[in-house]
């Protein structure tokens, strides 16, 4: 099959490689209809995230039809023929984690869990295509995929949406969702989102649904704001205003009540010489992270508001404001999105209406065209916010 695949830093490939085959009794295989390119795929990309492998078949937002399922997979869960989409976390459904619905944190998936221990203190769950950390797992990229226990993860998409409405509760979505979610937005509430890609769209998205009063979007591509704008939030260009005083303006001196970052570890910053000391610092490899999203939430945020964390971080950081977080406080949450626990419940919203994800879909591109898609996506080319790719 061909498939999209990790061949060193900076640089992606499709390739033939062999089709993926029923491995464990709990497997299904999925031909995949439609996929797409997430920003965390740039930090593989990068090279900010150890472990990949020259070959690694990339992606973890995918969706397609079941056409192969191991002998432990129950017809009433999951057969042959049925539409589905793939969370990205690979979750038992059975361990302590599960149980909570801490999906991305599923104690049995990862059978690399002994490197994640040493990144990161506990072992977290397999994740298709996201290096050897997280199980080195195949991604979706590609026309077919592997999917680990498919009695748990895929949700089975019985209506008449098209792929394109209902492909980003794979991983986008629901993350956005999540940021917002943790934030316990009351209805007076501002809420200032760092970062204007699809993740912070649908952050943005989700806080206006959940009763926020004014949401505001801060980035600095014109496209990204004038998008962030037309779906009704307030658009801050960080390359032209100070941000944290624009929001103390918008906020009549208090800042935002709650604090989305949905940007991670490789922000920038519109004061050259503060971005260029984390570049510096994150090229040598003495921080893994450029936290400047993170920093300017927490230094923003109201005394006693949210910081919601849904920006991937890989490892370390520096120059963190532990101060403003304790004297001031400030509640931090964050997490690697729990996708299986907010699929139906926005599946449902997309059917009411609620939530347009199609506003974000910039560029469809053939599988093959995999390579030039990442070139717009990571050089913000063509006004390029999204690529969904066709296998």
């Amino acid at each position: 099959m061909r498939a999209n695949t990790w061949a060193g830093r900076n640089k992606v490939e499709v390739r033939d490689v062999p089709d993926p085959k029923i491995l464990n009794k709990r497997d299904a295989i999925v031909r995949i209809t439609s996929t797409a390119i997430c920003g965390s795929d740039l930090h593989l990309v990068d090279g900010y995230v150890p472990t990949m492998q020259d070959g690694d078949v990339m992606g973890h937002e995918f969706m397609g039809e079941v056409i192969e399922v191991g002998s432990g997979v129950s017809a009433d869960r999951l057969r042959v023929g049925d539409r589905v989409v793939v969370p990205f976390p690979i979750a038992c459904g059975a361990c302590a984690a599960c149980a909570a619905e801490l999906y991305s944190c599923c104690e049995n998936t990862n059978p690399n869990a002994g490197i994640a221990e040493k990144m990161f203190g506990h072992p977290v769950a397999g994740i298709f295509g996201y290096s050897h950390l997280t199980g080195g797992f195949a991604g979706g990229q590609a026309q077919y995929a592997r999917v680990p226990f498919a009695d748990v993860g895929p949700l089975k998409i019985e209506s008449e949406l098209t792929d394109e409405q209902v492909l980003f509760l794979s991983d986008i979505l629901p993350t956005g969702y999540m940021g917002a979610e943790m934030c316990d937005i009351q209805p007076s509430d501002v809420v200032a989102v760092w970062g204007a890609g699809p993740v912070g769209q649908f952050a943005m998205d989700s806080a206006r649904v959940l009763g926020a009063a004014k949401v505001i979007a801060i980035d600095k591509e014109p496209y990204r704001l004038r998008m962030a704008e037309q779906a009704g939030h307030i658009p801050v260009d960080f390359d032209e205003v100070d941000v944290r005083s624009r929001l103390l303006e918008l906020t009549g001196g208090r800042g935002p009540d709650k604090c989305i970052d949905a940007v991670g570890m490789e922000a920038t910053h519109g004061s050259a010489h503060i971005a260029a000391y984390d570049r510096v610092k994150q090229a040598v490899r003495s921080e893994t992270e450029r936290p400047h999203a993170l920093r300017q939430a927490i230094m923003s945020c109201r005394s006693g508001g949210v910081v919601s964390v849904i920006g991937v971080y890989g490892g370390f950081l520096d120059k963190f404001p532990a101060g403003a977080w304790m004297n001031r406080s400030l509640t931090l949450r964050t997490g690697q999105c729990h996708v299986q626990r907010y699929m139906k419940p926005l599946l449902q919203r997309i059917e009411r209406g609620e939530l347009d994800p199609t506003r974000i879909i910039t560029h469809t591109l053939p599988l093959d065209e995999a390579e030039r898609g990442f070139e717009m996506f990571k050089n913000k080319q063509d006004n390029c916010e999204k690529v969904v790719l066709k296998p």
